[in-house]
């Protein structure tokens, strides 16, 4: 899996709010606040079939499209390759980095309790 340009990555939101088998149609109606040209559209469509991303299939004068790779996969994936990149693998780096941005009480305790979660919570 590659990450997705943030073009794309928006289409593919829109793929993954309407579901499966959604139309050439929907799919533009829900980009229109983007202010995407058709062209456009269908390139990005092109791109993420190329990728693997997005299967279509012809539905008499139509195509259809479904996403072939889930929400939740790809933020995993995309969420793995950022703390890679930027932050060497750390969590902890990441979370000072969060920090030196700002958290809230509101946001340090939903972290605590995520940790409490994931069995983070038992170490002292």
């Amino acid at each position: 899996m590659k990450r997705l340009p943030d073009s794309e990555l928006e289409v593919m939101k829109a793929l993954w709010a309407s579901g499966p088998d959604t139309s050439r149609a929907q799919l533009e109606e829900a980009l229109a606040p983007l202010g995407l040209a058709s062209n456009t559209v269908n390139t990005y469509l092109t791109r993420l079939q190329e990728k693997g991303f997005v299967t279509a299939r012809r539905d008499g004068k139509l195509n259809r499209y479904t996403p072939l790779v889930s929400q939740e996969d790809y933020r995993a994936f995309d969420s793995r390759s950022i703390l890679t990149k930027l932050y060497d693998s750390s969590p902890r780096n990441f979370v000072a980095a969060l920090a030196k941005g700002g958290l809230t009480d509101k946001d340090v305790a939903e972290l605590r309790s995520l940790l409490d979660e994931l069995g983070g919570g038992n170490h002292g």
